[in-house]
């Protein structure tokens, strides 16, 4: 039968564990809360932590954030490389776009009929 001993603070009663050897169990509690116990067994004195649900789960929520802060960081980090380089004014007011390819020359397709009406003709570099 367990023999109970209620002292005050923050340590439980004295609680006697049926058994060979005879064991006892001291809870230890803070704010209300059991924080640990103490084992007395064989002639030991042990203290055994008690996992507290809340902690964990405020450290597994702190490693998600730094987790998903640093994919977004290196999401980020990858971005493409503009798809020009360096715009510059030249002399006379000139703009000057280093690093691009001239566009594709549009493959000869028949005049509209409007281009017709008016007696439009394409605008050709000569190269």
């Amino acid at each position: 039968m367990p023999v109970t001993v209620a002292p005050a603070g923050p340590v439980g009663p004295v609680l006697e564990l049926p058994g060979t050897p005879a064991s006892a169990l001291v809870p230890v509690v803070r704010d209300g809360r059991a924080i640990g116990a103490y084992v007395l067994s064989g002639g030991r004195v042990r203290y055994r932590p008690v996992t507290d649900p809340d902690r964990l789960l405020a450290a597994a929520t702190g490693a998600f954030a730094v987790a998903v802060l640093t994919a977004a960081v290196a999401v980020l980090g990858r971005r493409k490389p503009p798809a020009i380089g360096a715009v510059t004014m030249g002399p006379g007011g000139w703009v000057s776009l280093r690093g691009v390819r001239p566009p594709a020359l549009r493959p000869a397709t028949p005049r509209p009929w409007w281009a017709r009406a008016l007696r439009a003709h394409r605008l050709v570099v000569d190269r």
